[in-house]
């Protein structure tokens, strides 16, 4: 609840979680300005974000993960930067990890055939201009820039541009829809803006420990929706396989890699 003081209105979407973990309770001890929705059936999560933003009245509404803790000043400043860019849609603030770092996904490019290709057939060396996806470890820039892609573990996105492209795509489960709609922000005309004076402390990966194939696997299928929606239609057809290969290839890997550190750990 960091943003609770920082924030006129507050809404926590319960996307159906364990009822015994007290935090609802706690939710609802705040009153006032902060409301608790309680969803019966787990909406994934797009389909809980845009519940959310059906309950939000203002110009911009920011979509912040439960595992995500705004620093102080945060919201204000990042609605100072969409006010003072008229065409940024949305804007995403330095995502931190708990020892200060900067944390990947924050700001980053926004996945192609050919940068997926060639992170996972270790071809970077080969072709550095084009593979690789995260900004982070680059010199932060001094106030906000264009970005192709933030993070939707925390991002303020303008509700005029809402209603211009389209709210999150509830046919993403779980990863790859905070990619989908900067991309169609981006379509629309709207800039997408990483701001490294907002700063925001996540524990990345701390809601799905306890299910981390399952994610995986959410994750893989939403890649292989974000790649046939977007580039389907703009590739050579002979990419499509080979970019389905490359998925699958890496969600393989990575349960291997799950399970070995599952064996070290008995």
């Amino acid at each position: 609840m960091s943003v609770a003081c920082q924030a006129r209105e507050v809404v926590v979407v319960d996307n159906a979680s364990d009822k015994g973990n007290g935090i609802l309770e706690q939710v609802e001890r705040f009153g006032g300005e902060v409301r608790l929705l309680r969803s019966r059936v787990n909406l994934g999560f797009a389909g809980g974000c845009n519940l959310g933003i059906e309950q939000c009245s203002g110009e911009a509404v920011l979509l912040l993960n439960p595992d995500c803790t705004a620093m102080p000043g945060m919201v204000e400043r990042l609605w100072d930067v969409l006010c003072k860019n008229p065409r940024a849609g949305m804007a995403g603030p330095l995502l931190q990890n708990p020892d200060g770092s900067e944390q990947r996904g924050g700001r980053r490019f926004a996945p192609t055939p050919e940068r997926a290709l060639a992170a996972s057939f270790l071809l970077r060396r080969l072709a550095p201009a084009t593979s690789g996806f995260n900004l982070c470890g680059q010199p932060l820039p001094e106030g906000p820039v264009p970005v192709e892609a933030i993070s939707g573990a925390c991002m303020m996105l303008r509700r005029e541009a809402l209603a211009d492209a389209g709210t999150m795509d509830e046919g993403y489960f779980l990863h790859c829809e905070d990619l989908d709609l900067c991309v169609r922000f981006r379509d629309h005309g709207w800039d997408v803006l990483f701001d490294p004076q907002s700063r925001a402390v996540h524990l990345k990966g701390v809601s799905s420990r306890r299910r981390p194939l399952a994610v995986e696997l959410h994750k893989h299928r939403g890649m292989l929706r974000y790649f046939e929606k977007h580039f389907r239609k703009r590739y050579p057809v002979i990419l499509v396989p080979l970019v389905h290969l490359a998925v699958w290839a890496r969600f393989t890997l990575v349960c291997f890699q799950k399970w070995i550190q599952n064996l070290c750990c008995r």
